[in-house]
């Protein structure tokens, strides 16, 4: 997987300066970290965002997302495809969602 510096920016424009959010190298792209906790990703795959388990049937229902997959299903984790995350409010229905339930995690030390 390769990284994809356009869907980057568009995710940074909705959370880049949140208090407590770090960034790292993962999945083969770049995933972002709340207070801890695992928030949201992208890479070529597409944007990657957890919704928490039970939390995600909303989004599975749309056209150009599934569910997170590798070596086993992550329930919880939807990846949007390009014709998802094109869409301005979807991506930011997306990512406020993985906002609110990252938020009400506790904080890891």
């Amino acid at each position: 997987m390769m990284r994809d510096a356009g869907l980057e920016e568009l995710v940074l424009e909705r959370i880049g300066g949140l208090p407590g959010l770090t960034e790292k190298a993962m999945f083969g792209g770049r995933t972002w970290l709340l207070d801890g906790h695992l928030l949201c990703g992208a890479s070529d795959r597409g944007l990657m965002v957890r919704l928490g388990k039970g939390n995600d049937g909303w989004a599975l229902a749309l056209p150009d997302i599934h569910q997170l997959d590798g070596s086993r299903p992550y329930p919880g984790w939807v990846v949007a495809g390009p014709e998802a995350y094109a869409d301005d409010a979807l991506r930011l229905r997306l990512l406020d969602a993985a906002l609110a339930f990252v938020r009400a995690q506790p904080a890891k030390l």
